[in-house]
């Protein structure tokens, strides 16, 4: 694929954390777990930062073969209206949630722009916290979500491989490898103040995406050093279509990925959600995983009542109640955070009065 941007192969960027998960490596897995746990002290304390995901809508216009919403799924389709998105962020609110992930499928006429936007509107009233991971969008579009109350997003890249992304992507406009690599920049240009990313593990040789990403993240924290960057480690879980990892990541490389990244990237915050399972993100917990989501649905809806909510993106692992990981948490001297914020510093980076119109 040609306009490939420098830095995607700029192996600079990506020495040190090569090193580091290099099989001929001098460093065992204990001393790089010592090492991950002593910096996420010294950065981030005993504290864990926490969020939820709220699926608006499961409308998708993507083939991608690895998810459940892919759009020759047999599922039913339905979006939440803006009086369900109240209902289900009261009950994310019970459970102590202030930190809600909107998400949806690939730009659809049922769920678009404008939907997305209200819905942002709509959750912004209610959470002080409000972030998306939905479809690429333009800069003006994202300066829009900004003034309605969205403080970040999450795109995963999904493989760093252009022509495995090719040969996953079957149809749709998740099928351009370019654009999606370059969202997180235009989300930034418009406003947006944290961006996440990741790679979907086990659809492409693991170190090389491991080495692909940490490059992405080097590239955005240089050139927007007043952003906050997070790093997410999701692997592949059962999903309609039953797609299997070609490129299956264990709980070691996993591990010791995590811990790389941390020491090359102390700074950066490490997000692991209810994908894995209980006794994985337990152990994770402290030696450098830094955010967390809890009591997590994958289904549209499924916080007020899932019996009716369809059938989810993804199987969650980690089912546990949010009184039970928080207590989890504690037995480990670490601090659930449910909101570390105000609302009033919601708004674009840019120093713009928030005013969604």
């Amino acid at each position: 694929m040609t306009g490939l941007p420098a830095w995607l192969s700029d192996v600079r960027l990506s020495s040190d954390i090569a090193a580091l998960l290099s099989p001929g490596s001098d460093r065992t897995i204990e001393e790089l777990a010592a090492e991950s746990q002593a910096m996420t002290l010294r950065r981030f304390g005993r504290v864990m930062s926490l969020y939820a995901p709220l699926y608006l809508s499961n409308y998708c216009s993507s083939g991608c073969v690895y998810c459940g919403f892919a759009s020759d799924r047999s599922s039913p389709r339905r979006r939440l209206e803006p009086d369900e998105i109240e209902l289900e962020l009261a009950a994310m609110k019970a459970l102590g949630i202030g930190d809600v992930l909107l998400l949806t499928g690939e730009r659809t006429g049922n769920a678009g722009y404008d939907y997305l936007r209200r819905s942002v509107e709509t959750a912004a009233r209610i959470m002080p916290r409000v972030t998306v991971e939905a479809f690429p969008m333009t800069v003006a579009e994202y300066r829009g979500l900004a003034e309605c109350g969205c403080t970040g997003i999450t795109i995963y890249q999904e493989t760093y491989d252009p022509e495995e992304y090719r040969k996953l992507h079957r149809w749709g406009p998740k099928r351009n490898f370019l654009e999606r690599l370059e969202t997180p920049e235009r989300a930034l240009t418009g406003g947006i103040r944290t961006v996440g990313i990741g790679a979907l593990l086990g659809l492409a040789e693991p170190v090389g995406e491991a080495l692909a990403l940490a490059r992405h993240v080097r590239h955005l924290c240089h050139t927007w050093w007043k952003a906050g960057i997070s790093v997410s480690f999701p692997r592949i879980r059962p999903q309609e279509g039953g797609y299997q990892p070609a490129y299956p990541v264990d709980d070691h490389f996993l591990a010791r990925m995590i811990f790389a990244f941390r020491i090359g990237l102390p700074d950066v915050d490490l997000v692991l959600s209810t994908r894995e399972n209980a006794r994985f993100r337990d152990g994770m917990a402290g030696l450098g995983i830094t955010r967390m989501s809890i009591a997590s649905k994958t289904t549209v809806g499924g916080y007020r009542d899932s019996s009716d909510a369809g059938s989810s993106q993804f199987d969650v692992s980690d089912d546990r109640s949010a009184e039970a990981f928080c207590s989890a948490l504690r037995l480990k001297n670490i601090e659930p955070v449910f909101k570390n914020w105000d609302p009033a510093y919601n708004g674009p980076i840019n120093g713009e009065t928030a005013a969604c119109h």
